[in-house]
């Protein structure tokens, strides 16, 4: 039993050394194949096929883990009594280093995974629209798109800025706050003092 236990344990910590490699590999080469991911990670290319039968099996597997790390940290952030544009704030500043890891996400969006990338990302989706919708419905966000579509055009700024900060620091985080703030209709006075207050 111990040595099942043990075997077991290192197929995990394999495939989830293949995950994070391939986040890497991918975010420097969306089109990089199986080979080049299994070559990054130090195994031969039937280990990574062990774990991830197709190239879309690991998108997938890389975008539901991206989901579930996004919810939570929403989660976190839009607590009871919070207004909704701390609350996009506080999202942001803890989402930064998420987004700025699963940046690949974007291009691989664009692409022949979309289907399957925009369908796991349908829960974290609503309730990036409900946040919205209740800042509009608390006049700090405007009204002149519906909620799923302004959560998306904010949203994707967030990612369409850690594509570009490569040196994921403190500025882009800022940047990705106050940009997508503004384009939720917070004014800028506001945006810059929600952003201001991080390290």
């Amino acid at each position: 039993m111990p040595a099942e236990s043990s075997r077991a344990r290192s197929m995990n910590e394999t495939r989830d050394r293949i995950l994070d490699v391939a986040l890497d590999v991918l975010g420097e080469d969306p089109d990089a194949g199986m080979g080049d991911i299994a070559s990054a990670a130090g195994v031969v290319r039937r280990t990574v096929y062990g774990h991830f039968p197709s190239r879309l099996d690991l998108v997938r597997t890389l975008t539901q883990r991206a989901v579930s790390e996004m919810t939570a940290v929403l989660t976190q952030a839009d607590t009871a009594g919070t207004e909704a544009d701390a609350a996009w704030a506080g999202f942001v500043a803890r989402l930064w280093p998420v987004a700025h890891r699963y940046r690949v996400l974007l291009a691989l969006r664009r692409g022949e995974y979309g289907e399957t990338i925009h369908g796991l990302l349908g829960p974290l989706d609503a309730l990036l629209a409900g946040l919205v919708a209740r800042g509009q419905d608390g006049e700090v966000f405007a009204g002149h798109l519906p909620a799923s579509v302004l959560s998306q055009v904010a949203y994707g700024a967030v990612f369409a800025i850690a594509d570009s900060d490569l040196s994921n620091g403190a500025e882009g985080a800022r940047a990705a706050a106050i940009t997508s703030l503004l384009m939720l209709g917070v004014p800028e006075a506001r945006a810059v003092a929600l952003a201001g207050g991080w390290p």
